[in-house]
């Protein structure tokens, strides 16, 4: 049987709204940060029980460091600590973890961190989730950009065989399939430099729910929403 086109295969969110969720109950944004990080791991019961494949996460963009210092330093610590608690539900739930984006300039625990998550979680089979971490939609097309022309250079690749397929052999992650669904929280609809080259065709899906209150019911829901569309990647209904 082939899969269920009613289905996404790869799901992408914009997390937003953690320091909104903060103000509205009287807690700092850190604690709106954390309350959101713990909300990925309880997603991802909901996305084993949909069959969704591929979960992307947009964590840290790459305009996050304009920050105050002390969210920076804040985030920065949080990632490293979610990462270390809960690297062993991972390998429990048999998740596997990717990344994208310039993670060479994250903090050294963070990175440290990220490295070993990947590595010890290489082998799962249970669905891959993917953090985009110091991750930028430009910067990505500049990187995939500049590879190409370093490969040009040294007379690996000619400059007429570059086409789009070619070019996605240069992104981030040449292997992870385009989204099918991306899911935007806290009612803002902007992409905001998030997976620029890949979401050509994917569904968009904003809601109002702010990401720490987004739980499996708001993903069955945006999901459903999915199901009910007519994709047709630039032709005509059949």
């Amino acid at each position: 049987m082939g899969r269920d086109e009613k289905m996404p295969r790869h799901v992408a969110i914009i997390m937003d709204g953690n320091g909104r969720w903060a103000e509205r109950h009287g807690l700092k944004r850190v604690d709106g940060h954390r309350r959101g990080a713990g909300r990925v791991f309880e997603l991802m019961e909901t996305v084993a029980e949909l069959g969704i494949e591929y979960l992307t996460l947009y964590a840290f963009s790459t305009e996050n460091w304009k920050r105050s210092p002390l969210e920076v330093q804040a985030l920065m610590e949080l990632l490293e600590e979610s990462l270390n608690a809960k690297l062993p539900l991972m390998m429990e739930k048999n998740v596997r973890l990717k990344t994208i984006g310039r993670t060479e300039d994250l903090w050294p625990g963070v990175r440290a961190a990220l490295l070993k998550a990947v590595k010890v979680t290489a082998d799962n089979t249970g669905g891959t989730l993917v953090l985009a971490l110091n991750y930028g939609g430009r910067a990505e097309i500049v990187d995939a950009a500049g590879r190409i022309a370093r490969a040009v250079a040294r007379g690996e690749l000619k400059p007429e065989s570059i086409d789009e397929p070619c070019f996605r052999r240069f992104l981030y992650d040449p292997e992870l399939p385009d989204p099918d669904l991306m899911i935007r929280t806290s009612g803002e609809l902007r992409l905001s430099n998030f997976l620029l080259w890949q979401l050509s065709y994917a569904e968009l899906y904003a809601t109002d729910i702010l990401w720490p209150d987004f739980d499996g019911t708001a993903l069955k829901e945006a999901v459903a929403a999915f199901g009910r569309r007519e994709r047709r990647f630039g032709g005509r209904k059949k």
